[in-house]
């Protein structure tokens, strides 16, 4: 690992801790943690479990980027160079992004437009549709199905499209959360997601049916 290269990331996993950490004293012992997509609070518990939310998001994604390169069986990740090290790091900076604003959201007990919490996701959509196309054939990242994974053709092809559905995808979702009521863009949310989910996984299967034909 270079540390140099990496000690940028690190300051970006480590905001949320410091942020939480700053914010400690003014908690009160009781947090909401959970919201319904109304914007209301459904669920409080222990401040104490606010640790866990830049633990499983900047730090988790951090450390899988660490690991994955070094146990990729076809270490095909390895090879990707500079793109895995600025897909590592968008990802990461948005997960840290993400954890502040929900320990910000729990802090201020307000929730008033879960379309905030959907437009971030729609932006992570359009960080992952843009690299898409760039990420090679492994087990780790991307659209893992049995016949991207045994077909680098059918991968390539795959995340090609891929990347062209979720990142307009995550246009729509991030624009219809600037004009749609919340309980609307929460349905067309899901319907979107849905759509960008299942068209890759169908589109590999018969993309690799096609190569069989081929060959």
């Amino acid at each position: 690992m270079n540390l140099k290269k990496e000690l940028p990331l690190i300051g970006i996993v480590l905001l949320p801790f410091i942020y939480l950490a700053y914010l400690w004293n003014q908690l009160p012992k009781k947090v909401p943690l959970h919201w319904n997509i109304k914007g209301e609070v459904d669920r409080y518990g222990d401040k104490i479990e606010l640790i866990l939310i830049p633990i499983l998001l900047p730090l988790l994604v951090y450390i899988i980027f660490l690991i994955a390169p070094k146990i990729d069986p076809k270490n095909k990740l390895n090879k990707m160079g500079n793109k895995l090290q600025t897909i590592k790091f968008s990802l990461t900076t948005f997960m840290s992004i993400l954890a502040l604003f929900i320990i910000y959201t729990a802090k201020n007990e307000s929730f008033a437009n879960p379309n905030y919490m959907i437009l971030l996701i729609g932006v992570l959509y359009i960080i992952l549709g843009n690299y898409f196309k760039t990420v090679k054939s492994n087990y780790f990242i991307g659209i893992r199905t049995p016949w991207t994974l045994e077909n680098e053709t059918v991968w390539r092809k795959t995340h090609t499209l891929g990347g062209k559905l979720w990142f307009s995808g995550g246009i729509i979702v991030v624009l219809l959360s600037l004009i749609l009521e919340k309980n609307t863009n929460f349905t067309t949310f899901l319907i979107i997601t849905g759509i960008i989910t299942i068209i890759p996984i169908v589109y590999s299967y018969i993309a690799f049916q096609n190569e069989k034909k081929t060959t």
